[in-house]
C-alpha cells in the first residue's frame, strides 16, 4: 500500500497536478456561458476528466522526452522523470493512458469533441518538440491551454462560437506570457544546450517587453469575449482585476527574478480562480 501511495506522489510530482488550476476555470467558464447557466453534472464530470487527461498527457509526454534535457538543469535535476522515481516506461504508459482517457471521454460527450480529440491531442503534444528547433514554443504552450474554452463550448453546444474564440486567443497569450517570464530561469541553461526560447534568443529585457504585449493583447481578447457574450459588470469587473494582477506580475519579475515562482504560480493561479468567480456571478445575477 505504502508503495502505491509512493508512486501517486511521484507521478503527482511529475505532472504537477496542481498546476490544472490553470486550464480548469477557463474551460468551465466556456461552459457556464454556453449553458447560460448551470451545464448538468454529467458534463461536469466529463469536462473534469477531459481536462485532467490532456493535461496528464501533455505533461507526461514533456517529461517522457525531457528526461535527457531535464538531467542537465540543475532546476529539473530532481523530477521523479530524472532521478529514477517514475521510470521511462511507466511515464510512457501514463501518458498513452491519458490520451486514450480524453479521446474516450470526448466520444462519449458529442461527435464535434470527439472528430476534434486526436487533434487536440497532436497539438498539445507537438509543444516537448517545438522548443528543439522553434523559439515559438511559448505560443504552442499557450495555444495548448488556449484550447480549453473551445473544448468547454463544444462540449455543451456542439459548435465554436465567437466568443470562445476570443476568450481562447486570450488564454493563449496569457499563457504564453507568463511562460515566457518562466523561461527566464533557463537562460543560460537554454544557450548551452541549444534549446530555443525567446529568452534566450533576446535576453531578459526584450523577453520582458514581449510578455506585457503579450498580456496586452490577452485583456483585449477577454474584453472582446466579454462584449460577443453579452455579459455585464461583474465580467468587465473580472477583466479589471485580471489586468491588475498581469500588471503585478510583471512588477515582482521586473523586481527580483527569484520572484518568478510567485509570479508564475501563484499570480496567475489566482488569476483563473478570480476570473471564473466573477463569471459566475455575472451569469447568476
Amino acid at each position: 500500500m505504502n508503495k502505491i501511495s509512493k508512486l501517486l506522489n511521484d507521478f503527482n510530482e511529475l505532472v504537477m497536478f496542481k498546476h490544472s488550476i490553470f486550464s480548469l476555470p477557463f474551460i468551465f467558464i466556456a461552459m457556464i456561458v454556453a449553458a447560460d447557466g448551470w451545464f448538468g453534472i454529467y458534463l461536469l464530470i466529463m469536462g473534469t476528466l477531459a481536462a485532467l487527461s490532456a493535461r496528464n498527457f501533455a505533461m507526461g509526454f514533456n517529461r517522457y522526452l525531457d528526461r535527457d534535457i531535464d538531467a542537465l538543469n540543475p532546476r529539473t535535476i530532481n523530477r521523479p522523470s530524472v532521478d529514477g522515481r517514475v521510470s521511462p516506461a511507466q511515464m510512457f504508459y501514463f501518458t498513452m493512458l491519458n490520451a486514450l482517457i480524453f479521446i474516450a471521454v470526448a466520444y462519449f460527450v458529442n461527435p464535434l469533441a470527439f472528430y476534434l480529440a486526436v487533434p487536440i491531442i497532436l497539438v498539445i503534444g507537438s509543444y516537448s518538440y517545438f522548443k528543439r528547433f522553434s523559439s515559438l514554443a511559448h505560443i504552442i504552450l499557450g495555444i495548448s491551454l488556449g484550447l480549453a474554452p473551445i473544448a468547454g463550448v463544444v462540449a455543451v453546444s456542439e459548435t465554436i462560437t465567437l466568443w470562445s474564440i476570443y476568450l481562447s486567443i486570450g488564454v493563449m497569450f496569457w499563457v504564453a506570457g507568463f511562460d515566457l517570464l518562466y523561461s527566464l530561469q533557463d537562460i543560460e541553461v537554454d544557450k548551452e544546450l541549444g534549446l530555443h526560447s525567446i529568452p534566450s534568443k533576446f535576453g531578459p529585457k526584450k523577453t520582458m517587453v514581449f510578455s506585457k504585449i503579450m498580456h496586452i493583447i490577452t485583456i483585449i481578447f477577454w474584453t472582446l469575449f466579454v462584449i460577443e457574450a453579452e455579459l455585464g459588470l461583474f465580467a468587465f469587473i473580472a477583466i479589471i482585476i485580471s489586468s491588475i494582477m498581469l500588471s503585478y506580475e510583471h512588477y515582482l519579475v521586473n523586481k527580483d527574478f527569484t520572484k518568478i515562482d510567485k509570479a508564475f504560480f501563484t499570480v496567475n493561479g489566482y488569476l483563473g480562480i478570480v476570473f471564473f468567480v466573477l463569471i459566475v456571478l455575472d451569469i447568476a445575477f
